[in-house]
């Protein structure tokens, strides 16, 4: 039994770090999420909003 918990633990781990660098999201974030909480993260991961891209003539001095 306790092999399975690993096993779906860090599957869900890995997940949530995928589902985080295909959204650019924080993947430290979401693979401890994936840790503590399993596969109930990974619905959490691909809902989350993704970061906004930034705008490369927003910080171009003036």
């Amino acid at each position: 039994m306790l092999p399975v918990l690993i096993i779906a633990t860090l599957l869900s781990m890995l997940a949530c770090y995928l589902i985080a660098r295909s959204r650019s999201g924080d993947r430290r974030f979401w693979v401890i999420v994936g840790l503590l909480f399993g596969p109930l993260a990974i619905p959490f991961a691909f809902f989350a909003k993704p970061k906004p891209k930034p705008d490369p003539g927003e910080n171009s001095p003036g």
